[in-house]
């Protein structure tokens, strides 16, 4: 699933603080290491991509087999750049391996100080 619109615009004149992304993912037990080790392998590089305020790999106390990714990024284009890369290719061709399809959620935060105008 991915919940996302390139023409997205942020309301009234808001300036935008950060983009969080989440991807959660149901990975098949058996391909449950392969996966994480291509994530694994994968974070740095991405952490180092411009615009990238965080990347973290979190998988589920209650179920070993329900893996996340929590990102965070301080612009849409920043955003819309690493959603286009070759890493983010990869990470795709390796949710090949979910048990079923990945979800990805975008929430946005906006300056406190717009908040004022209301």
């Amino acid at each position: 699933m991915f919940i996302f619109s390139a023409y997205w615009q942020a309301p009234c004149s808001f300036k935008i603080c950060m983009i969080l992304v989440v991807i959660r993912m149901k990975v098949l037990s058996e391909k449950r290491m392969e996966l994480s080790q291509t994530i694994t392998s994968l974070i740095g590089p991405i952490r180092a991509e411009k615009g990238c305020k965080r990347y973290d790999f979190c998988q589920s106390m209650e179920n070993e087999n329900e893996l996340c990714l929590l990102t965070e990024w301080d612009t849409q284009e920043n955003l819309m750049g690493h959603l286009k890369s070759g890493r983010f290719r990869v990470l795709r061709g390796a949710m090949n391996l979910l048990r079923e399809p990945y979800e990805m959620v975008f929430h946005t935060t906006f300056d406190p100080q717009a908040m004022k105008e209301i």
